[in-house]
C-alpha cells in the first residue's frame, strides 16, 4: 500500500521521492556528494521555480556557479 501524506522530499526539492533515489545514484556516478545537490542545487532550484522567478539558461549557470562556490 502506497504512503499517504506530503511528500517532504517534493516539498523541499520540488522532486518526488521516487526519483529522488535517482539523482542520488546520477550523483554517485558522477562523484558527486548527493546532498550538496539537493541541498544547493535541487533545493535553490524549486524556491526559485516556486517564487516564479525566470529561470532562463543563464540563471541555472549563476545557480551552479553558486553552489560551486560553496565546496571550492
Amino acid at each position: 500500500m502506497a504512503k499517504k501524506g506530503l511528500d517532504t522530499t517534493f516539498l523541499h526539492y520540488g522532486v518526488r521521492r521516487e526519483d529522488m533515489s535517482l539523482i542520488e545514484t546520477i550523483s554517485l556516478n558522477y562523484q558527486l556528494d548527493a546532498d550538496w545537490v539537493k541541498d544547493d542545487l535541487l533545493r535553490e532550484f524549486h524556491e526559485k521555480k516556486v517564487s516564479k522567478q525566470e529561470l532562463d539558461d543563464k540563471s541555472i549557470e549563476r545557480l551552479i556557479d553558486k553552489a560551486l562556490q560553496k565546496i571550492k
